[in-house]
């Protein structure tokens, strides 16, 4: 083709944000070759062009909970800020260790670090695979239409993205560069692009309460473009005396009314919360200063830097989802001077903490930090994009802590990643308020991650088989992360054995196999808080625990309890023995006392993950 870069892969990954990220690398991982596009000019997404570089987690990451891969991520970010101290004067092991730990010491996360290092680090991720030849990537390049073949899509045309996350309906429509032909096609994109391009059934917005049945979603509905907030993020830091306010940006005195601009948020239940800028607030609260603070002078040196990230300006006054190429220029202006309106307030018009009049001119835009020029980030955080109407769907019902009694989210058969935040949504288009909700920990099914046609699409981001509410919950980082894992091992397995990505959802032996080779390479798909990934026994206690856990097994405790008689769980365990070793074509086991029998026996029975896909591709 005349003017267009054609490259042959088995795996094209669309998108390199935390999804394409993990999907790339477990793709790599399994023994594929991979093609990584992205439309911006930095791989990462929201750790570093969209500037969301303070982890949102959950409680217990730090032991469990999420993928082996994942926790280098994280273990990468600390190591190179660890680097960073050695040797300097003053700081010893314990005082370096504990800066790295969090180096910004912001309050909202237990990693708050800068985007530059995240960069670096997902390069050191990737580059073992680059080196080899097996990984090529593209950046600046965004998808504009898939050749398909019945139900299969033969490649995916790309084309220069110009400074956007999309390029849909931009007139005149850019001019293809790029060719990726690939066996499987992974949907990492931050809107979901490839839905439309591929002809995949999707949804955006809020679904009906009639559609769902979620006590949250919408009573009348569906409502399209009532998609959740996104926010343009930027860096700040402190001045060493007062400088020059940003310029009043157009709109500034109406959205300082109508946001409003405050420091002042409502807890989950309403109730006020004054927040000061630099010093705690009444109740202890702390302050607005260190809640995203990025890089603290005091432990780690160099210049403060916080990210603002701040429900203030949260933009809401357009559905960017569904807008074409003008409207996302229009959309993606009036979200800068948003946040450039929120930045002078906070110069001229925030109350000081002394009580002594208003704004702290020292505030001033980090240039460089995030970087661009303006101290701007270089994309919007999104957090809801085009949702796959996929095999099934992850409701409120199954996860929400005031629908599910048990301590985990309601089983799935098909799990193949885990995750854990709760049901949190920001204003939305036409809706100002938000929700809030407790979740259960929850599991990542595979059937939300496919649908009937394309047979050869996988989605690894936002874009899964969620609800406008549940995404609320599925959206952040480490669950992107387990989800593009999941995608990135399927998408190997399926091209390098010749089967179609829809099709394992259907055949519980694949799911067992893809279930494994997650296992094995540390990607939990079941909540067990006592079982860590580096234990011997964990693949087979993990693959056990999917399906004696669905049976019933540990309903009051995110421990398995490996060495303890299983008592009331014996039926469940002896089902799930059962199940796995038949998935897996293992003869029958003996009856076992503990879940670390059974895991021991399954473990040293199990085959090589290859030779499962190979029988399962020749059934």
């Amino acid at each position: 083709m005349n003017g267009i870069d054609i490259v042959d892969a088995d795996v094209a990954v669309i998108g390199g944000g935390l999804g394409g990220i993990a999907a790339a690398l477990a793709a790599c991982e399994t023994g594929a070759r991979v093609v990584l596009t992205e439309a911006t000019d930095r791989l990462g997404g929201q750790i570093t062009t969209q500037a969301v570089s303070a982890l949102d987690e959950h409680p217990l990451v730090e032991t469990t909970g999420v993928t082996r891969s994942y926790r280098r991520l994280r273990d990468g970010i600390r190591a190179r800020y660890a680097a960073q101290l050695a040797g300097l004067p003053g700081v010893d092991d314990v005082v370096r260790r504990e800066a790295a730990a969090n180096p910004g010491g912001g309050w909202v996360s237990r990693l708050c670090f800068e985007p530059a290092v995240a960069e670096a680090v997902i390069a050191d991720l990737l580059a073992p695979h680059v080196e080899s030849g097996r990984l090529v990537t593209h950046r600046g390049v965004a998808p504009t239409a898939c050749a398909m073949s019945a139900d299969r899509i033969r490649a995916v045309d790309l084309a220069p993205a110009a400074g956007e996350i999309s390029v849909i309906g931009t007139e005149p429509p850019p001019a293809a560069v790029l060719r990726v032909r690939a066996a499987v096609v992974v949907d990492a994109t931050e809107l979901g692009d490839l839905l439309p391009l591929a002809g995949a059934p999707w949804v955006t917005g809020a679904e009906a309460r009639a559609d769902t049945g979620e006590p949250h979603a919408t009573a009348g509905g569906p409502e399209p473009t009532r998609t959740q907030s996104l926010t343009w993020c930027a860096a700040l830091t402190l001045a060493a005396q007062p400088g020059q306010p940003v310029p009043e940006p157009g709109g500034y005195a109406r959205w300082r009314e109508t946001q409003p601009f405050t420091l002042e948020v409502p807890d989950h239940l309403g109730r006020p919360r004054p927040f000061r800028v630099f010093t705690d607030g009444p109740g202890g609260l702390p302050p607005f200063w260190t809640y995203r603070r990025i890089r603290a002078a005091a432990t780690v040196g160099g210049p403060e830097t916080v990210l603002l990230n701040w429900a203030s300006h949260d933009y809401v006054d357009r559905d960017l989802v569904g807008a074409d190429g003008a409207g996302r220029k229009v959309i993606a202006d009036e979200a800068r001077r948003l946040t450039l309106s929120f930045v002078r307030w906070l110069q001229t018009e925030v109350p000081r903490d002394d009580g002594d009049g208003h704004g702290y001119p020292e505030i001033q835009l980090a240039s460089q930090a995030l970087g661009t020029d303006d101290g701007l980030a270089a994309a919007p955080y999104v957090r809801e994009s085009r949702r796959l109407l996929a095999r099934s769907r992850v409701v409120e019902q199954e996860m929400s802590a005031d629908c599910v009694p048990s301590v985990r989210a309601l089983p799935r058969l098909d799990a193949v990643g885990v995750g854990w935040y709760h049901l949190d949504l920001h204003a939305r288009v036409g809706d100002s308020t938000g929700m809030y909700a407790e979740s259960r920990p929850f599991t990542v099914p595979f059937s939300a991650m496919v649908a009937r046609s394309p047979v050869n699409l996988v989605a690894a981001a936002k874009n899964i088989g969620t609800t406008h509410i549940t995404n609320g919950a599925y959206r952040v980082h480490h669950v992107e992360w387990a989800i593009g894992e999941a995608a990135g091992v399927a998408a190997a397995r399926c091209a390098m054995n010749g089967m179609a990505a829809s099709a394992v959802a259907d055949d519980p032996p694949a799911i067992a196999a893809l279930q494994l080779d997650l296992a094995r390479r540390g990607a939990p798909s079941a909540w067990a808080t006592d079982v860590d990934s580096d234990d011997p026994l964990f693949a087979g206690l993990q693959m056990l625990a999917v399906y004696a856990l669905a049976a019933g097994a540990r309903t009051d405790d995110l421990d398995l309890g490996p060495t303890r008689a299983t008592g009331p769980d014996a039926g469940a365990l002896a089902s799930a023995v059962a199940t796995v070793r038949g998935h897996l074509g293992l003869d029958p086991a003996t009856t076992t006392v503990t879940w670390e029998d059974a895991a021991a026996r399954l473990v040293s029975d199990l085959p090589e993950p290859h030779a499962i896909w190979r029988a399962r591709a020749q059934t």
